[in-house]
């Protein structure tokens, strides 16, 4: 796996104060996508045990109550593996700290690409940001199309819930 950047005081990519992780690479090309920089998957720098060891420090204060993994696309093949062991250990070390995944794909692609991994989300905003659904009202997200899904609750009751936050 490959990352951009780490923003050890994100305000903007999930509720309240996080750190935020964007891996590298995306092949979904969104038109007037706002990373676009991160498409390459050989953008950035290499995911190394240090680097997620610094990663997960920064996440440790208490007023740190949001982890995100965005992109670029986290879900694309060559991040799986290391975005696994990093989802587990996230929860793990940080049970009560809320996890957040943003992803260009649905959730019900993710079942059939993922779904081992959506397990130890909290939240998966979900879907390709459309410049035509495009709404800046909107929060966490870019275009209407997109969920905030609360992945307790659907995994729970075994159907899609969508967050208050979707309002």
């Amino acid at each position: 796996m490959r990352y951009a950047q780490i923003r050890d005081m994100d305000i903007s990519n999930g509720e309240k104060i996080g750190v935020a992780l964007f891996t590298s690479g995306c092949r979904f090309y969104c038109k007037n996508c706002f990373n676009k920089e991160l498409w390459d998957v050989k953008s950035g720098n290499l995911w190394s045990k240090e680097v997620e060891d610094n990663f997960l420090t920064l996440a440790k204060p208490d007023y740190i109550s949001r982890i995100s993994i965005l992109g670029g696309e986290p879900f694309i093949d060559e991040n799986l593996t290391d975005l696994e062991k990093l989802v587990k250990r996230i929860k793990e070390t940080y049970p009560n700290k809320k996890l957040w995944i943003y992803s260009g794909y649905t959730y019900e692609e993710l079942l059939e690409r993922a779904k081992n991994i959506l397990n130890y989300v909290d939240i998966l905003v979900d879907g390709k940001f459309v410049e035509e659904l495009k709404d800046i009202r909107l929060k966490f997200r870019g275009s209407s199309n997109q969920r905030i899904i609360d992945m307790k609750e659907t995994n729970k009751q075994g159907k899609i819930v969508l967050s208050s936050l979707n309002k």
